[in-house]
């Protein structure tokens, strides 16, 4: 695309634009909590009401996001919750926040750090083109930027389906896999869909490790198990990205072992862990989320040391058995794909990540940096051996700092 065509509308934005005044669409935006709790009893409606999921758009993570950007006194934190409404009805929200680097000004979801997907809500009977033009068009209005950025959207999504004809696709396809639970009259049934040698595999895999000593697992559901869970997980998260030589947005910030504490015990927000132990000690553990009737991962952690054991394919098969008798309707897996989610998977969904520009600097940056040069250097640095890897990432100052053992001194 050229940065003329990018940064003029086209007749299709023009019609997207017409069609949402036609729909009696009107477009605002949220900047403070205050404005944010005004809308909540319609948010929270909107989200029972939308099609998707929609957990990193939810009103718990929005609350979320706000109660920890003023607990650590951010003063760069720059909300921008763009709605648009129909009546007196909420026909659709996207919530997104501004950053500024030394290059760009950027508008990114909510929480980006620490969100895993990008998405919008939006009513249904309301067409996805005209809500997400309105959305996007009200966010740039009111806060004005160079750019929007929308990593980790799913294929299929109210997002994807609206997405403006001047975006520009950045990075490489990823997948989340996920279990279709729906799919299935009971667990049984659908683990009969697993592989028969692989089932036999799980099997001598735990009957070696019971011959040593027992294997449990449960369900961690009160608070105080559920922090030191958290705690746990970021531990052998982080320790592994290190051995890796990898990162990521959430471990490259140091507030997101904080982030994590915060979510527990809430109201708005159905938190739920799992643990595997062997011998009294974690073998593989994870916690996630269950919203929209679905269970979302969010961080997992194992015993790398019994990798022979399979312990992440053991524990999931433990997560879906549970959730499939808590009748949830999924189990979405995350990014990225790993052999031990596609065992279980029943489809994996394709995520894009796209850019919009709003000014020519905006063009610009997209082009150089989202489009060729950082996809270029993240292939480079992937290409190279872990212990170098992880030598370049301490040199750098990139290796992760999310462990929750450097937050107690």
């Amino acid at each position: 695309m050229t940065l003329a065509g990018a940064l003029s509308e086209t007749e299709d934005e023009a019609a997207k634009s017409a069609k949402a005044l036609s729909l009696g669409l009107r477009g605002s935006v949220a900047r403070t909590r205050d404005a944010l709790e005004a809308l909540a009893p319609r948010w929270r409606e909107l989200e029972r009401l939308s099609e998707g999921d929609g957990l990193f758009q939810s009103l718990g993570w929005a609350r979320a996001v706000f109660e920890f950007e003023a607990a650590r006194n951010n003063a760069g934190f720059d909300p921008v919750i763009a709605v648009v409404e129909q009546g007196e009805r909420l026909a659709g929200v996207l919530p997104l926040e501004r950053i500024r680097t030394g290059f760009r000004t950027l508008l990114v979801p909510l929480g980006h750090a620490y969100a895993q997907i990008s998405d919008a809500l939006v009513a249904p009977g309301i067409d996805p083109a005209a809500a997400v033009a309105s959305l996007i068009g009200i966010a740039t209005q009111e806060a004005p930027c160079d750019g929007v950025s929308l990593l980790k959207v799913r294929s299929g999504s109210v997002l994807a389906l609206g997405m403006p004809g001047t975006h520009i696709r950045t990075g490489e396809e990823q997948g989340a896999p996920y279990v279709a639970l729906d799919a299935f009259a009971d667990f049984a049934s659908y683990f009969a869909t697993v592989r028969t040698k692989t089932r036999k595999n799980m099997r001598n895999a735990r009957n070696r490790l019971e011959r040593e000593g027992p294997v449990e697992h449960r369900v961690v559901d009160q608070p105080a198990e559920q922090q030191a869970l958290i705690e746990r997980t970021l531990d052998g998260r982080a320790d592994r990205l290190k051995q890796q030589g990898l990162t990521s947005r959430a471990f490259s910030d140091g507030g997101f072992v904080e982030f994590c504490r915060l979510l527990v015990g809430r109201e708005d927000m159905n938190l739920m862990g799992f643990s595997l132990t062997h011998n009294g000690k974690p073998l593989a553990e994870q916690w996630g989320f269950v919203h929209g009737g679905r269970y979302h991962a969010f961080v997992a952690s194992r015993d790398f040391s019994h990798s022979d054991e399979s312990p992440g394919k053991l524990h999931l098969a433990e997560i879906l058995a549970v959730c499939a008798d808590r009748g949830l309707k999924g189990c979405d897996l995350g990014v990225p794909v790993m052999p031990y989610k596609l065992t279980f998977a029943t489809e994996t969904i394709a995520l894009h990540d796209y850019a919009l520009p709003v000014t020519p600097r905006g063009w610009m940056m997209i082009q150089l940096w989202d489009v060729w040069l950082r996809p270029s250097l993240k292939r480079l640095v992937l290409a190279l051996p872990p212990p170098v890897r992880a030598g370049l990432m301490r040199l750098l100052g990139r290796a992760p700092r999310g462990e929750a053992r450097d937050n107690h001194g």
